[in-house]
């Protein structure tokens, strides 16, 4: 196992920026709301079944698709209409 270096083994971080490497989009704000485990857990399954993306993305869409006031029948309509398409 190698052992790890430090900033005395010759690394120069007098240039370094503490932050993200990929800065926030302007139109998004960093909130920190409580979520049950089983919801967050569900987003996360779906992303990692899908083979991969971002929890917070698809979160995103579904509030989205709330906002748009779609009911359950049309969302339902949607998704079998998606599905039957693929089928054949």
């Amino acid at each position: 196992m190698r052992p790890q270096r430090t900033v005395k083994d010759g690394y120069d971080l007098s240039n370094a920026i503490r932050g993200p490497i990929i800065p926030p989009r302007p139109d998004t704000a960093q909130v920190s709301i409580p979520l049950d485990n089983d919801v967050l857990a569900w987003f996360r399954a779906q992303v990692h079944a899908a083979g991969g993306g971002n929890y917070q993305t698809l979160m995103n869409n579904a509030l989205r698709e709330h906002m748009s006031g779609a009911t359950l029948e049309e969302g339902l309509r949607k998704v079998l209409r998606e599905e039957l398409g693929r089928g054949g």
